[in-house]
């Protein structure tokens, strides 16, 4: 059990698979699976499980930065278009980019990836509702990630628990499609808080949805002053050059 958050996580639910094998490595946890279900009691053992995931997280960001890879952590709501996103920024950024993704079950977006020649690794999570940075550690451990690279990391479908987590990334991008409602930073603001960019995607739905991008905007810029925008549609390409050009300057940064 995830006492953080609630999420199940028993040790044998979580599976590292790339496409074409079998599952091949079985994660265990650290989490504590006695609770007690005082107040107290879950307090303490959040702050625990916090504190030992920090801890892996700026070791996996010590070992990333050595390499100069630059990790970013896409997180979202199911349906946002992060795969999309993801397979035409592989096509078109002419850098060595890497993937892994997180999902609760299948392979469906990995094979959407490998499809690209992008090296990626599938962590299905189970029950889970987010990746940590052991399943980073194990993955990126199983990628064996080249010198002088770009990891994408697509979360679980969340915008809730992948907040709380660091993976050891160098920079959270929180992504938002006009068909979600305009309300979301408001909805869900710790998300936004703990994002350095917000990419505003399938723009080219604009004309047909009640989105205000405006009014999106000021939502989010309310929980992180310092947020930054992309407006794009991963689908037309419109605006994606606005996005290859902000991850080519964090490679440079």
């Amino acid at each position: 059990m995830c006492d953080t958050c609630g999420c199940t996580q028993p040790d044998e639910a979580v599976t590292f698979t790339k496409p074409g094998e079998q599952h091949h490595h079985h994660h265990d946890h650290d989490h504590p699976h006695d609770h007690d279900h005082s107040h107290s009691k879950k307090v303490s053992v959040e702050q625990d499980i916090l504190s030992q995931n920090n801890l892996l997280a700026e070791r996996n960001r010590g070992w990333l930065t050595a390499k100069n890879i630059l990790a970013l952590n896409l997180v979202s709501s199911p349906g946002s278009g992060k795969t999309t996103l993801l397979e035409n920024s592989i096509k078109s950024l002419g850098l060595p980019v890497a993937v892994i993704e997180g999902d609760q079950q299948t392979l469906n977006d990995a094979d959407r990836i490998a499809a690209t020649g992008a090296p990626v690794l599938q962590v299905n999570t189970g029950a889970g509702c987010h990746l940590d940075s052991q399943m980073i550690e194990t993955a990126i451990a199983e990628l064996d990630l080249p010198q002088d690279s770009v990891l994408m990391i697509e979360n679980v479908g969340n915008l809730v628990c992948p907040a709380l987590f660091d993976l050891g990334e160098k920079s959270k991008v929180v992504i938002i499609s006009v068909t979600e409602g305009d309300d979301k930073p408001e909805k869900y603001p710790t998300m936004f808080a703990a994002s350095d960019l917000c990419i505003i995607n399938k723009i080219d739905l604009l004309p047909y949805v009640n989105f205000d991008v405006d009014k999106c905007k000021h939502h989010a810029q309310h929980a992180n002053p310092n947020l930054e925008f992309i407006e794009l549609s991963a689908t037309t390409g419109e605006g994606m050059d606005n996005w290859l050009n902000w991850i080519s300057a964090q490679v440079k940064s």
